[in-house]
């Protein structure tokens, strides 16, 4: 289903492939899962079959990169910035995603997302950002993910449920998470206090 400008979905069932990755979806206010609320999600995946995003706003609370490296045992060649660990979402929250910058890839391993962004979820995509020769320009690791079934996100989407707007890198991967859902929202002209608290349902 094809999007307007303004990030709604237009259903049009003849055009065929025209699905949301690449994309970001921004959580209506009011909705009724508190795993969502005021999320900002990359979608990674989109097919007739399912969907697949990553969450870019949600810190884990007290869990930095040094932390997670030094539990994984990853070694680093250089001092690791104190940058937190995302929740992805609730799906698979034990496995680490990491969205980066496509200057970096692992062959048969590497899911292009986007313009310019990438999907690495295996553990050298975790050496290389230890290794300063090696690490992707920019990237940003999440726990877990967000996962829809079958014509699921459709029906959310139909039901006000979430907004699209197009990524860009500082969305993506820059450390201002509590201002991520205002800005996802005025990069479609929308501001938060326009929309209805009672917008969305589960």
């Amino acid at each position: 289903m094809p999007l307007r400008d303004d990030g709604i979905m237009i259903s049009d069932d003849s055009t065929p492939g025209a699905f949301l990755a690449g994309r970001m979806l921004i959580a209506m206010p009011g909705i009724d899962d508190p795993r969502f609320e005021r999320a900002v999600i990359l979608m990674c995946a989109h097919s007739a079959e399912h969907a697949m995003g990553i969450a870019v706003n949600m810190p884990v609370d007290g869990l930095t990169l040094p932390d997670l490296f030094r539990r994984l045992g990853v070694e680093t060649t250089a001092r690791m910035p104190e940058r937190p660990v995302l929740s992805g979402g609730p799906v698979e929250r034990e496995r680490g995603f990491v969205l980066h910058t496509d200057d970096y890839a692992v062959p048969e391993s590497t899911l292009h997302v986007g313009e310019g962004v990438a999907l690495t979820a295996t553990r050298e995509v975790l050496e290389a950002m230890a290794d300063t020769q090696r690490r992707p320009r920019c990237s940003t690791l999440a726990l877990g993910c967000a996962n829809w079934s079958s014509g699921q996100l459709e029906r959310e989407i139909r039901d006000n449920i979430w907004l699209a707007c197009e990524p860009d890198e500082a969305l993506i991967f820059d450390d201002e998470h509590d201002t991520k859902w205002e800005r996802a929202l005025a990069k479609i002209g929308v501001r938060a206090e326009q929309l209805s608290m009672q917008a969305g349902r589960a």
